[in-house]
């Protein structure tokens, strides 16, 4: 596929409701803008295959922390798939692609997968977008069960949660409840493209940068960072009238950001230079 075939399926699948999209299909469109050749079908068929297993293994009437564990000793003993702690910022391991190749991922992508692979077998699983760190849950009137793929699909308590937070921040994050809540499907693909954006930002690669953010646009076509973001990006690439258009539609949103100052001064010298131009 190339990026454009990319572009229109994605934006056909992220344009449908929460219930009916395809988390699966959606993340290996993000790993086709990197792998052209990149066929999907294969992949899903291997997450099919993936869920025949823990299907033989599972037991629908039992109890869901009991069919969660047999899910977690599927994936994270017997197939190994892992945190890739020795190389977190590897690309690789935010291609669900890559991740069911090189058994190995970050933890929004091995969250997709347990939650794709639960869906397969009718165990509902949801994404959990704590600050800094990715898990999946389970969650029915009586009880949430939070597990962390990360680090071999353990079981982690609320407490524990906490405890990660302080880990993180250093004590300098308060907890707040909504950490714990479930994301929809297209904030899991959101944070997906801006953890790649941030890899590919930092590695000062504006073309791939850029490919993330119009992906992300496609979901959140309002997001006033994105647009911003975008026009930056294009300045770089030296993509002055998008870059213009962009940033000065930032600035008519948010005339009163922080950045504000900034991008006015950036609007400024491109404007002068494109006057030397003409």
């Amino acid at each position: 596929m190339n990026t454009e075939e990319v572009r229109s399926r994605f934006a056909e699948i992220v344009a449908c409701d929460e219930s009916t999209l395809e988390l699966d299909r959606a993340a290996l469109l993000i790993a086709a803008g990197e792998y052209p050749h990149l066929n999907v079908e294969e992949y899903l068929a291997e997450l099919d295959a993936f869920a025949e297993m823990a299907r033989a293994r599972d037991d629908v009437f039992a109890d869901p922390l009991v069919r969660i564990m047999r899910l977690s000793n599927l994936l994270f003993d017997e197939l190994q798939f892992r945190g890739n702690a020795e190389k977190y910022y590897d690309a690789r391991n935010s291609f669900l692609n890559d991740v069911i190749d090189r058994r190995l991922g970050l933890p929004i992508t091995l969250s997709v997968l347990m939650i794709e692979v639960g869906r397969r077998i009718g165990l509902k699983l949801f994404g959990v977008g704590m600050p800094g760190h990715f898990m999946a849950k389970y969650s029915d009137n009586e009880q949430e069960i939070f597990v962390d793929p990360f680090h071999g699909g353990r079981i982690v308590n609320e407490e524990r949660c906490h405890e990660m937070i302080s880990e993180m921040y250093q004590g300098q994050m308060k907890f707040q409840p909504s950490f714990l809540y479930a994301v929809g499907k297209k904030q899991i693909l959101t944070r997906m493209l801006q953890n790649l954006k941030g890899i590919y930002s930092r590695a000062q690669n504006h073309h791939k940068t850029l490919g993330m953010i119009e992906l992300a646009l496609l979901i959140n076509p309002e997001s006033t960072a994105e647009l911003r973001d975008r026009g930056l990006v294009c300045l770089a690439l030296g993509k002055s009238v998008q870059a213009r258009t962009d940033l000065e539609e930032y600035l008519r949103r948010a005339p009163k950001s922080d950045d504000a100052a900034e991008i006015k001064k950036r609007l400024i010298q491109l404007r002068q230079k494109q006057a030397q131009l003409n």
